[in-house]
C-alpha cells in the first residue's frame, strides 16, 4: 500500500441524478432543488467528505421524491378532469 492513499476503497452513493432528471419532467419547481443536491454527491466523495455526500444524496432523493408524486398525482387529477370533461361532453351532444 502507497502512503497517502486510503486502505479501503470509496464509498459508493447513489447521487440519484436520473430520478431527479425524471422529476423535472413531472414537477420541475422541486425537481431543481434535487438535481442541485445530486451535483453535490460526487465532488464531495472524491474530497472524502462521505457524511456530506450522504447528506446530498438524501436531500436529493427527498426532492426528488416529492417531485415524482406531486408530479404523478397532478398528471393522474388532469387525466380524471380531461376524461369526465369528454363524457360530459358527449353526453350533452347527444341530449341536443
Amino acid at each position: 500500500m502507497q502512503p497517502g492513499y486510503p486502505s479501503h476503497p470509496p464509498q459508493e452513493i447513489n447521487n440519484n441524478m436520473t430520478m431527479s432528471i425524471v422529476a423535472i419532467f413531472l414537477f420541475w419547481p422541486l425537481a431543481i432543488p434535487a438535481i442541485m443536491n445530486a451535483s453535490k454527491v460526487n465532488p464531495l466523495l472524491q474530497q472524502g467528505n462521505y457524511p456530506a455526500a450522504q447528506a446530498a444524496a438524501a436531500e436529493s432523493r427527498k426532492w426528488s421524491k416529492l417531485a415524482l408524486i406531486i408530479g404523478i398525482c397532478v398528471w393522474a387529477v388532469s387525466l380524471i378532469c380531461c376524461v369526465i370533461s369528454v363524457i360530459l361532453s358527449a353526453n350533452s351532444a347527444s341530449n341536443i
